[in-house]
C-alpha cells in the first residue's frame, strides 16, 4: 500500500454481485423445474454437468458475501441475509457457518486448532496413497462439513439456526412443488460440485505446499470466470477487503509482488498432481501453534 496506494480505492462493494447471485438462483431454480418430469440418466448427468457448476460457483458467491463484498461493511447483516439467499439452491445450510469460520481462516492461517481448513491428523495419516486421496478428494465435502466440530467446535448462534430453518423450509417447498427428482438434482449438485471437480481443484491450490516454503498459491486460468476470481489467492489474502472482481487490477497494479510467485494455470493438474504425487498429501499444508491472545467469531 505505500508504494501503490491507489489499491486503496479497490476497497468498495462489488454490487453486481448481487445480481449476479440473484440470476444464479433463478437459473437454479429454472433448472428444478426442467429436471422435475427427467429420466433419472439425465437428472444425474445435468446434475454433474450444471447444477455441479452452479452450486460450487455459488458457495464461493457466499465467500464472497463472508467478506462483506455485497453490500459493504457499513451493511453487514445487510450480507449476513443475502448470504441466507445465496444459500438456498444450495440446499443445505452453509453461509452463516461458513462466514463465521473463514474469518479464523484469514486471522489465523494455518492456525493449529483453530483454522479449519487444515486437515485432521486422521486425515493426513489415512489419505497417504494414491487411491486413497482420489477417495479423499470424491469426500471433500464431507471432511469440509465434519471438520469443524472435530477441530473447533463452535456454539451454535441465532443467525445459523435462521439459517438452518429457512433453509429446511426452501428444501420442502421443492420437494412438495417439483418432487424428489428436483431434490436429487439440488443436493447430488452441490455434493458432486465439492468433490471430484475441476472446480473443486482450487481446494488443494490455495494452500498446499507443492513447493517447500510457498504456502499460498494463486491461479490464473480461465475457471476464474465461474468463481469469482476466487483463483487470485495471494491478492485475496493480501487483501480481504477488495471482491473478487478486483482481484486481478491488484495483480496488475503490484505485478512486481505477484508475477514472480509460483502460480497455477490448470486446477484439474492440481488434482491429478495432488493424487499422483507420493510427496503431497493432506498433510502438505503449513500447521502454526497460535500465541497470545485468540479472536474468533
Amino acid at each position: 500500500l505505500a508504494k501503490h496506494p491507489e489499491i486503496k480505492a479497490l476497497m468498495k462493494p462489488d454490487y453486481n454481485l448481487v445480481w449476479v447471485v440473484v440470476l444464479m438462483v433463478l437459473a437454479q431454480l429454472t433448472a428444478f423445474y426442467l429436471v422435475k418430469d427427467l429420466d433419472w440418466k439425465w437428472v444425474v448427468f445435468w446434475a454433474y454437468v450444471f447444477g455441479s457448476c452452479i452450486s460450487h460457483s455459488m458457495t464461493l458467491a457466499i465467500h464472497e458475501i463472508s467478506h462483506n463484498s455485497a453490500f459493504g461493511n457499513s451493511k453487514a447483516m445487510w450480507n449476513r441475509w443475502f448470504g441466507i439467499f445465496a444459500n438456498l439452491p444450495i440446499g443445505l445450510p452453509y453461509s452463516i457457518s461458513f462466514k463465521r469460520y473463514h474469518m479464523d481462516h484469514h486471522r489465523y492461517l494455518g492456525g493449529d486448532g483453530i483454522d479449519v481448513d487444515i486437515p485432521t491428523n486422521f486425515e493426513g495419516w489415512f489419505f497417504c496413497t494414491r487411491f486413497r486421496k482420489f477417495i479423499w478428494i470424491v469426500l471433500q465435502p464431507f471432511f469440509y462439513a465434519i471438520r469443524p466440530l472435530c477441530i473447533n467446535p463452535k456454539p451454535i448462534s441465532r443467525l445459523e439456526i435462521i439459517n438452518l430453518l429457512a433453509q429446511l423450509a426452501f428444501d420442502v417447498v421443492v420437494y412438495y412443488l417439483l418432487g424428489v427428482k428436483s431434490m436429487f438434482y439440488m443436493l447430488a449438485g452441490s455434493v458432486l460440485g465439492l468433490g471430484l471437480h475441476p472446480i473443486s481443484g482450487h481446494f488443494i491450490a490455495e494452500h498446499y505446499m507443492f513447493l517447500k516454503g510457498h504456502e499460498t498459491y494463486s491461479y490464473y486460468g480461465p475457471l476464474n470466470l465461474l468463481t469469482f476470481n476466487v483463483g487470485y489467492h495471494n491478492e485475496h489474502h493480501d487483501f480481504p477487503n477488495i471482491p473478487g472482481k478486483s482481484l486481478p487490477l491488484v495483480k496488475k497494479i503490484a505485478a512486481e509482488y505477484y508475477d514472480n510467485l509460483p502460480q497455477y494455470n490448470s486446477w484439474i493438474k492440481v488434482l491429478y498432481d495432488f493424487v499422483m504425487d507420493d510427496t503431497i498429501s493432506p498433510y502438505s499444508r503449513m500447521k502454526r501453534k497460535l500465541k497470545g491472545e485468540v479472536k474468533q467469531d
